[in-house]
């Protein structure tokens, strides 16, 4: 934009030309650079796509386009998780192989209670098996590992029954 307005400055017309909207990004970014082209009289223009040619920045196109794009990310989002979902039904696993084990978690709860940052925790942590053996833990790893055996912890203990 900076480099637009140096152009349009000299008296030169300036028209940023996109390979199609997708790639000018969504929703309340798109708006926000439709407004950004309007205020420095910068043209816009698509070269493939259903919008192809030349397009008025704040006109009413732009809104339709960023509503249109939320609209499909969320789409997307929502047919990515009930894939998800429908592989977890088929026995499938979703994401990476797992690093930690009892040995790991104990160590972790320890470094815990020592109310160590999960950074320092995963500094001290060593996965022992896999592609990434002798590596260590990411800290969301560390976080993932407590929290997943804190809630276990706190359903077995609303199994328990109530001594008398």
């Amino acid at each position: 934009m900076k480099l637009a307005g140096k152009i349009r400055s000299s008296g030169v017309a300036v028209t940023l030309v996109v390979h199609e909207h997708k790639r000018l990004g969504c929703g309340i970014e798109l708006a926000m650079l439709a407004e950004e082209l309007k205020a420095g009289d910068v043209g816009l223009e698509f070269l493939t796509g259903e919008l192809k040619g030349s397009q008025d920045p704040p006109g009413i196109v732009i809104t339709v386009l960023a509503a249109m794009s939320g609209v499909e990310r969320e789409y997307i989002r929502y047919r990515t998780l009930e894939g998800h979902e429908s592989a977890r039904k088929r026995g499938k696993t979703i994401g990476g192989a797992g690093v930690t084990d009892d040995g790991m978690l104990s160590m972790a709860l320890h470094l815990r209670d020592q109310e160590m940052s999960l950074s320092d925790i995963a500094k001290r942590l060593v996965i022992t098996s896999g592609a990434k053996k002798g590596q260590h833990p990411s800290p969301a790893t560390v976080m993932r590992m407590l929290r997943e055996h804190d809630e276990q912890t706190t359903q077995t203990l609303k199994i328990l029954p109530l001594p008398l």
